[in-house]
């Protein structure tokens, strides 16, 4: 990932970005249906004004504790190769641009699925922001849509 828009959101205490022109739409939570002998990262469908949509739960894919009913997820719905796809997020954040020399490379000390799906590491006054990359986060689901 080098320059460009990102739309920011919260996972578990981290702040990640994706590129904004991946981004379809935000929705509220969904009522989700789950669907048998999905892998474990999809949470199931949801219905997006009459389409149907697979809702992949991003904790699940990242290896983080799952999230607790009182505090139902968002949809951060993206464009996939076959359609729509939904991550399910903690909390939407803002739209913001980064320079291609602000992005650094993954630390080392990231491990496992996270270093799978981070492109890169972008610090902020307020933060780190981990790059997340949309064609690897959505692969669970493209693979299965193909």
């Amino acid at each position: 990932m080098t320059a460009g828009k990102l739309c920011t959101f919260r996972l578990q205490g981290l702040l990640f970005g994706i590129a904004a022109d991946a981004v379809q739409e935000v929705l509220r939570a969904q009522p989700i249906t789950p669907l048998p002998l999905a892998p474990p990262e999809v949470a199931g469908l949801i219905n997006l004004r009459g389409q149907i949509v697979p809702a992949l739960d991003l904790r699940r894919r990242l290896g983080l504790p799952l999230h607790h009913e009182d505090a139902p997820p968002s949809n951060l719905v993206l464009h996939g190769r076959s359609g729509p796809v939904s991550l399910l997020i903690e909390e939407i954040g803002d739209v913001i641009e980064i320079g291609g020399q602000a992005v650094e490379p993954v630390p080392d000390t990231v491990d496992g699925r996270l270093r799978r799906l981070v492109s890169g590491v972008c610090p902020l006054a307020d933060g780190l922001l981990l790059l997340l990359d949309g064609e690897v986060a959505l692969s669970a689901v493209e693979a299965k849509g193909s």
